[in-house]
């Protein structure tokens, strides 16, 4: 079971590498190459001290021996050793060659690698539903699109090709080695399955740390980015201290683990060298004695030492990869959670219906998890065209009843119905109804970009120049933000800064409100969106709103009385069901929730002021 999720974690990321094969195998020609002359090098100085300045007869391919009978042979090369030099540097002029079309390539297959991965990620992530997100950290799911995917990179770039090129490599010099003395040869290849072991065994030990150490990694960037989004509430509370407490024992914690992870690899390196070293020595001495004995050349050993050593870094680097491969294996995992999580979808009936009519919540009962009901058998219906308000305490289902509206949160079957003209919007594609449902929340988020590119985010594409400008001018007027922005240096044109730090909480209530305005939709959803403003400025919006929304239905949510009070019906929940439903006349001659804020809020001046 745990074999077949390891290939199927590793089978989603590889299929990301469609489209790269050919630059894959370009790489790994170009690496094989770069071998065979790397190899060469030393035959051409065996052959130049054993045949060329010592008197071992001469024993080389066909057209190799050509060429050496066309400069003259060995009387020539002796007197001419300038040209045993440039061979050298012919052959190694072509292994830099090949060596550089195999980084080439490999630049190539990576990048366009990363660059469908990375794309993937972030086209996925944007169909997940409203829910996961909730569930899932901001800086972690960051760090998993960032850290993890250069992880695979190395992994699916570097490493996988080392291993080729590694196993290569050894093939090769074998078949090179053991007939110049197979005794050694032999003595080399006894090291090979030591280090293969030895990695096995670090590798099981080093994975579990490097996963701990990657979730730590997570959280530090989680807190990185909660502390910097939240930079305001901090500076204004006066929390610093508790922050930098906080981000320190976070990042002591990952300090700590990575710490521990060291000592292992640091183990797992040194005692890599012990071997390396032990194997370099036995071939040194072994060499000595059958060059001593005759068994082999001068040049014969000297090439062999060159081979040994080539063959050493690689096989240490065999185990690095090993060692990796624990780290592209959690990375893989991390990826394929957001990869592998379940995308929003439509039912196979989904079809757009009318959203300009009468809204229905019909028995609708939700909850989160395993919680307790945060909507209980809530039932009523929104007439189109009018003008809805809904009032409750915190926490008593007022947003939750607009989520699930908007299909944010999905209604499960069985927990009643929400329908817009008769029509299940679950039967609606999620496009079509978030399309027409304009939505404005009590915490706005702003882009980092220019005010009228903010207004204008909804707005068509294609629309021309001109008419996006009066549509943003007109959305910024019914909002009562016009004004404001007409008097900033650059206009509609100042860059509003990461979430809207440049603005006051009430300019980016009233920014995101004229946003939505453009959305032109048949329903506008105001979730307290009103909070931040002056009671004169809500008033003006509102009575703006009235005049301009046409025959659109607004939903207005909110927790002061003269927001709500001329709106056509009223909704009181309480600990998500429903209270009290009429029209603020109605409710005011019933002894309830609604009465008992009326007269909490509103003294004498502010109801003659309501009144007017």
């Amino acid at each position: 079971m745990a074999r077949a999720e390891k290939t199927g974690r590793y089978r989603t990321i590889f299929r990301f590498v469609s489209g790269s094969w050919r630059f894959y195998f370009m790489a790994l020609v170009f690496s094989m190459l770069a071998t065979v002359f790397n190899f060469l090098t030393p035959q051409v100085i065996r052959f130049t001290v054993d045949s060329v300045i010592g008197e071992e007869p001469v024993n080389l391919p066909g057209i190799v021996s050509s060429l050496y009978e066309m400069v003259g042979g060995r009387e020539t090369l002796r007197s001419h050793l300038l040209i045993c030099s440039l061979a050298v540097v012919v052959v190694a002029l072509i292994s830099g060659v090949c060596n550089f079309a195999s980084r080439i390539s490999t630049s190539k297959a990576s990048e366009g690698f990363v660059r469908r991965l990375r794309g993937a990620l972030f086209s996925h992530i944007q169909k997940l539903p409203f829910q996961w997100h909730m569930d899932n950290q901001t800086g972690d799911i960051i760090q998993r699109c960032t850290s993890d995917v250069e992880v695979m990179r190395s992994f699916v770039t570097n490493q996988l090709l080392e291993v080729c090129r590694t196993v290569f490599l050894i093939v090769f010099a074998m078949t090179l080695m053991f007939p110049m003395n197979a005794k050694m040869t032999w003595a080399a290849l006894a090291f090979i399955p030591i280090v293969a072991f030895y990695s096995g065994f670090f590798y099981r030990k080093i994975s579990k740390r490097f996963l701990v150490a990657d979730e730590a990694e997570g959280a530090l960037s989680a807190a990185v980015q909660e502390n910097l989004t939240g930079v305001r509430v901090v500076r204004a509370f006066g929390r610093e201290k508790f922050e930098i407490q906080r981000f320190d024992e976070k990042n002591n914690r990952f300090s700590d683990l990575w710490i521990r992870l060291g000592y292992v690899l640091g183990t797992y390196w040194g005692v890599g060298d012990l071997f390396t070293g032990l194997q370099i020595l036995v071939i040194l001495l072994l060499g000595t004695h059958e060059a001593v004995s005759g068994n082999i050349t001068l040049g014969e050993f000297l090439v062999f030492l060159s081979y040994n050593q080539s063959l050493v870094w690689p096989i240490r680097g065999l185990g690095r990869i090993l060692s990796e491969m624990s780290k592209s294996g959690v990375s893989a995992d991390r990826l394929c959670y957001i990869l592998n999580s379940q995308e929003e979808t439509d039912r196979s009936d989904a079809r757009p219906a009318p959203m300009d009519r009468d809204i229905a919540f019909h028995h609708v009962t939700y909850h989160f998890h395993d919680q307790s009901p945060v909507l209980d058998d809530v039932d009523f219906t929104i007439p189109a065209g009018s003008t809805f308000a809904i009032l409750g305490s915190t926490g008593s289902g007022k947003s939750t009843l607009m989520h699930l509206l908007d299909r944010l949160y999905d209604l499960p079957e069985g927990s009643g119905s929400i329908t817009i003209g008769g029509v299940d919007i679950r039967k609606m594609p999620r496009a079509w109804v978030r399309k027409n449902i304009g939505m404005v929340l009590q915490e706005p988020f702003l882009f980092s970009r220019t005010i009228e590119e903010n207004i204008a985010s909804c707005i068509p594409e294609g629309t021309s120049g001109e008419d996006r400008l009066r549509q943003v001018r007109r959305a910024a007027s019914i909002a009562c933000i016009d004004g404001a922005i007409s008097s900033f240096q650059q206009g509609y044109d100042t860059i509003v800064g990461e979430r809207g730090v440049t603005l006051s909480g009430g300019q980016k209530q009233r920014v995101a409100i004229a946003r939505m305005l453009v959305q032109n939709a048949p329903i506008m959803v105001f979730d307290d969106s009103l909070s931040a403003v002056d009671a004169e400025t809500d008033s003006s919006i509102r009575k703006a709103l009235k005049e301009n929304t046409g025959g659109s239905t607004v939903i207005l949510i909110s927790h002061r009385i003269t927001t709500l009070m001329q709106a056509d019906q009223i909704l009181v929940l309480e600990n998500g069901k429903v209270a009290q439903l009429g029209t603020h006349e109605q409710l005011l001659r019933q002894d309830g929730i609604y009465r008992e804020i009326y007269d909490i809020q509103m003294n004498q001046q502010d109801r003659e002021a309501a009144t007017m």
